[in-house]
């Protein structure tokens, strides 16, 4: 058991793997779709690219997280259930953000997706504070900083 009062296997197996895909799919997507939102000021071709982007991090992060690694050095269990949970994981944090693109109004499309991003990144803080023993505060300076820099570049080459 963890310090957290989960085993072992549940926090390699499980946890671990839906963390990094929510991390990938919350961050890796903010750039294209900030930079297209500040480009265009289109909200469907916002919506369309933050799609595309998400369903394309999650099969890619499916892909390598199940071919990283086949379980048996390091006890991470089956690959194609690890690689399962971090693609649907990675889906899930890049989709999030994108859905208020659905509004036809782009600058309140993007205070709403600003405010999912927040969301967001706090929920893997709590996740890493629950099942990692990091301390919430730390956790979330290095995950919005992380964040920070890929949504400041979206819309640093959006405005350009």
């Amino acid at each position: 058991m963890t310090s957290s009062g989960h085993s072992k296997n549940f926090v390699l197996r499980v946890v671990q793997p839906c963390l990094v895909g929510l991390m990938d799919g919350s961050v890796s997507t903010l750039a294209p779709l900030f930079a297209t939102a500040f480009a265009t000021r289109d909200p469907r071709i916002t919506f369309l690219v933050g799609l595309a982007a998400a369903v394309g991090a999650a099969i890619s992060m499916g892909f390598s997280e199940g071919l990283s690694d086949d379980g048996s050095l390091t006890g991470r269990g089956s690959p194609f259930l690890r690689g399962t949970i971090t693609g649907f994981a990675t889906f899930i944090g890049g989709i999030l953000h994108t859905l208020p693109f659905l509004i036809p109004h782009v600058n309140l499309a993007l205070y709403v997706a600003f405010g999912v991003v927040g969301v967001e990144l706090l929920a893997i803080s709590a996740i890493r504070y629950r099942y990692f023993d990091m301390s919430f505060l730390m956790s979330a300076m290095q995950v919005v900083l992380g964040g920070a820099l890929v949504f400041a570049s979206g819309i640093l080459i959006g405005s350009a």
